[in-house]
């Protein structure tokens, strides 16, 4: 019996022996089809990015060679996303400031011309001495590469005979941008350039931006010249510059509500002088992101000046913007 049970052990031990090899060996057939299937896959990729590449040369990762196939599925949707835009294009779906044919030639400046609800004599005096109408008009954003619009709110009473007049008179020349949130005061005068300036930033993507009033004559050729000379400053703030007393006293012309945030001695700080000035596309886009916090005093030309002195900004004093008196070279006189 003893050897009976002897042999019984001997023969379970062996069965198991034989199990544990049989499943060794199994594991190491599995184990290495995955490290055969891992490098197929590998020499899959690295063979398929050579095919695309040409880079037969190099070797790249799995993950490179990943991410370059991604490209290319990247691509096939961006193919289908172009098809549908085209086809909304055709369908009227796609605003008329997304024309890729209004894109083509980046505008040189966007002028905004501020002007009141009762000033047409004025506007049409500026249509025929210097910004056209119609394809003149046209002509010169082709051109030149200045786009101009008067600048004008609305009536205290919106959509009275003033409203109604100024909607008339746009529907026939197409110059206008109206600015629906400004009442034609006084008083929004400086909010009225900062809406302009933002609405001017978010419709042209321009190399500058203008104000100028409706009481000045502008000379295509200086200003183009003399913008063209300050294109590489990304952060230009053009004008005639200016500082000077703070007036307090309610009866003067150029009462400052605010007097008393510019200290004791009551001047100014550096700022281009009204009639005319000029910033740059990132100074512009500064104003249309901030449009809602910065702050607006009683004159367009301090309150420009202000949202400035902060910032890292060229100041640049050029003459020929003063208005004063005309010359052959100056950009702006008054008329």
């Amino acid at each position: 019996m003893a050897r009976k049970g002897s042999s019984m052990r001997l023969t379970s031990s062996r069965v198991s022996s034989l199990l544990l090899s049989m499943f060794a060996t199994f594991a190491s057939f599995y184990v290495a089809g995955r490290l055969w299937q891992e490098s197929q896959t590998r020499v899959h990729f690295i063979s398929e990015l050579h095919r695309v590449t040409g880079q037969g040369k190099s070797a790249i990762s799995v993950d490179d060679t990943l991410k370059i196939i991604a490209c290319r599925e990247q691509k096939k949707t961006l193919a289908a996303l172009e098809m549908e835009l085209s086809a909304a294009r055709q369908q009227g779906f796609v605003p008329k400031h997304a024309d890729v044919a209004e894109t083509k030639k980046r505008p040189l400046v966007v002028i905004g011309i501020m002007t009141s609800l009762g000033n047409k004599k004025k506007r049409d005096a500026v249509r025929q001495a210097w910004m056209g109408t119609g394809a003149s008009l046209k002509k010169i954003e082709t051109d030149k590469g200045v786009i101009a619009r008067f600048v004008i709110g609305r009536s205290a009473n919106k959509g009275d005979s003033m409203d109604k007049s100024i909607d008339a008179e746009n529907s026939q020349t197409d110059d206008f941008i109206v600015l629906d949130d400004v009442v034609e005061a006084p008083e929004e005068a400086s909010k009225k350039v900062k809406l302009f300036f933002a609405y001017a930033a978010d419709r042209w993507d321009a190399q500058f931006y203008a104000k100028a009033n409706d009481n000045i004559y502008v000379n295509m050729d200086a200003l183009g010249s003399t913008l063209a000379a300050h294109l590489g400053k990304p952060r230009a703030y053009i004008g005639c510059m200016k500082s000077g007393e703070v007036f307090s006293e309610p009866n003067q012309k150029w009462y400052e509500p605010e007097w008393w945030k510019f200290g004791d001695k009551k001047a100014y700080f550096r700022h281009a002088y009204g009639e005319m000035y000029v910033i740059t596309n990132a100074l512009a886009r500064f104003v249309s992101i901030n449009r809602d916090i910065l702050h607006a005093y009683a004159h367009d030309d301090v309150s420009t000046g202000s949202w400035f002195v902060g910032l890292d900004v060229k100041h640049v004093d050029e003459g020929k913007f003063c208005c004063s008196a005309w010359s052959s070279e100056a950009i702006c006189a008054g008329v």
